[in-house]
């Protein structure tokens, strides 16, 4: 990803911060220091102004910083300074009157201690400026997120051809893993959910040491995060000899809701409405307090960010946003169904990214 893609981002966030009430952002987050100059190490913060550009890190990631954003002066600590110290000690030359902060990621003993060692400069809570940018991807970055997308099918395309009955769901977890890394995967997006029987009714439950011979059928929610840190989100059920009547009866209501919700999304619309295009499909067949959670999220350098799919949110699509689209029904006992692809709104509509097949619920082997 070219530097000037860097420079462009930090440009529309000067915009940002110009409409706000400090003078410059101290940038903490991780991910939004990668997204707004492409490194990718951690523990390294960016100041950004209208005149004030600086990196702080330390000495582990010196030669890292030079390759990665060359075009960016850092200031280097050593092991003898501690990085709430070293800012403290750096910012004052800057002669900020106000200097924002992230207060979502940096810890409140961090903001007391420059509040107090800064003054008479004032410490302002600037929550979300970057991640109201990456919602919207650019070309390099939706490039990036099909990779991911590519990587997580073909991972599951392979642990699902090896599958046998007497493996444990967390040895198909790591087949999935090792899959995806096969096809050019960083790493899974997040600990692979495999769950056999009706562990399918947890939404976020852990693979664990049940076999697949125990029960038909498995839901099998997994991810790949890309060579530069993007991820995907997908969800299919996987049957390993014949899904119970119930579970196939769900199975039909959630794909109706799914699609549903996937028609529902074009530039303008807004998320509460999609996330009710998909539940009143839901609510209608009678499973209405057997989704709780919302219909989706956004994806891009977090598994989860905005924008976000549920009846309070207040989020509006606009093209270039990338989302997941997974309605559940979860059934305590029995078992549970959903279904989930990753979206791109589109400047017409919206293109559905992942391309696994979802018409009937996947075959093992």
């Amino acid at each position: 990803m070219s530097t000037d893609r860097h420079a462009t981002r930090r440009s529309k966030l000067l915009s940002l911060i110009r409409r706000n009430a400090a003078s410059a952002l101290l940038i903490t987050n991780p991910r939004n220091v990668t997204y707004l100059t492409g490194f990718t190490g951690e523990d390294t913060y960016l100041l950004i102004g209208p005149q004030q550009l600086q990196l702080f890190s330390d000495s582990r990631f010196e030669t890292q910083l030079r390759d990665e954003c060359p075009d960016i002066p850092a200031e280097i600590r050593t092991a003898r300074t501690l990085m709430p110290d070293f800012l403290a000690n750096l910012l004052p030359k800057f002669n900020l009157k106000s200097i924002g902060i992230e207060s979502t990621s940096m810890v409140a003993s961090v903001r007391d201690l420059l509040a107090e060692k800064l003054k008479p400069v004032e410490i302002v809570s600037q929550p979300g400026l970057v991640e109201e940018l990456r919602m919207i991807k650019d070309a390099d970055e939706i490039l990036e997120l099909r990779a991911a997308i590519h990587q997580a099918e073909r991972g599951f395309e392979l642990m699902r051809s090896l599958l046998i009955t007497d493996q444990t769901e967390r040895q198909a977890s790591h087949d999935l893993e090792h899959g995806m890394r096969r096809f050019g995967a960083l790493r899974a997006a997040f600990e692979p959910i495999i769950a056999v029987g009706d562990r399918a009714a947890l939404p976020h439950y852990r693979a664990g040491l049940r076999t697949f011979q125990e029960a038909g059928f498995a839901l099998v929610d997994w991810g790949a995060v890309s060579g530069k840190g993007y991820h995907s989100d997908l969800t299919r059920i996987l049957v390993t000899s014949k899904l119970p009547p119930k579970l196939h009866q769900i199975y039909g209501v959630v794909l109706k809701a799914q699609l549903a919700g996937i028609a529902a999304i074009r530039p303008g619309a807004r998320c509460q409405d999609v996330d009710a295009a998909a539940r009143k499909v839901i609510e209608e067949a009678g499973y209405a307090k057997y989704f709780g959670h919302g219909l989706g999220h956004g994806i891009g350098l977090d598994i989860h960010e905005g924008p976000r799919f549920s009846p309070i949110s207040g989020d509006e699509l606009k093209p270039g946003m990338t989302v997941t689209v997974e309605p559940g029904i979860y059934l305590p006992g029995i078992g549970g169904v959903r279904i989930e692809d990753d979206i791109l709104v589109t400047r017409d509509g919206h293109e559905v990214l992942s391309s696994l097949p979802k018409e009937a619920p996947f075959a093992a082997g």
